[in-house]
């Protein structure tokens, strides 16, 4: 095994995106490949270690930029200020999410035809965003994802096969958004499945979450599980071929 990394940038309206693509250069052929989406910080160091894990189970890893190139936020501040365009405008949000999934089909290490997408907290909304937009794509994963809908998609037939993992402390999605949540899915025919840990706040997957007043709490056992129901989730995808 060898995970090999390189930069991908490329354009969306005005702006420079950097992308970070991640491979096992051992696998011959082409291989499924998955969007990482990050979270209100911008693309950083956990989900280009995502991309990569990702890499290691067989797939192409592709962590996203929705920001700009070299854009970060540095503290709660900032974070929410390079959030708030996008969660005030969820159609340029979707969009940006589908430049993304185009971009990773250009990857020659990718099997265009089967392709999925994970992200984390604000980048769970924006993988749920991507499904809800009707995208034709086997599946996306929405880990302590924000769940309330955009608004826009109203009407349309979800393609891809959704995986809620989801804290039921999390503050930001409590259990009548959960239950919300539930109902816009099954209206818009999706296949949804939703898995939901007990004693378990926002960002569980983030081992520098250790902010119990603003509800943010690493908890490795449900890191570890979510992993799994990923794993589990992208195995049954791809074994059938979607």
């Amino acid at each position: 095994m060898t995970i090999k990394t390189r930069p991908i940038e490329y354009q969306d309206e005005d702006d420079t995106l950097e992308a970070c693509l991640a491979w096992d250069d051992a696998v011959e052929g082409t291989r499924p490949g998955i969007l990482v989406a990050h979270t209100w910080a911008g693309r950083g160091d956990f989900e280009d270690a995502k991309a990569r894990d990702l890499a290691a189970l067989g797939y192409a890893g592709f962590a996203l930029d929705l920001y700009g190139k070299g854009v970060r936020g540095s503290g709660p501040e900032e974070c929410a200020r390079l959030i708030r365009p996008f969660m005030d405008d969820r159609a340029r949000l979707q969009h940006r999410m589908v430049r993304a999934l185009g971009m990773l089909r250009e990857q020659e290490v990718v099997d265009r035809s089967r392709v999925a997408a994970i992200g984390f907290c604000f980048g769970g909304l924006c993988v749920l965003d991507l499904a809800r937009s009707g995208e034709n794509m086997a599946g996306v994963v929405s880990f302590h994802g924000l769940l309330g809908s955009p608004g826009n998609t109203s009407g349309k037939r979800i393609k891809a096969r959704i995986l809620a993992l989801h804290g039921w402390d999390d503050p930001m999605a409590a259990p009548e958004a959960v239950l919300a949540f539930a109902s816009e899915v099954t209206a818009m025919g999706a296949d949804w499945q939703l898995h939901a840990y007990g004693n378990t706040m926002h960002a569980f997957t983030n081992p520098k979450a250790n902010d119990r007043e603003r509800g943010t709490v690493y908890d490795p056992a449900a890191e570890r599980r979510s992993w799994t129901a990923m794993r589990n989730f992208f195995d049954e995808l791809f074994d059938e071929g979607d």
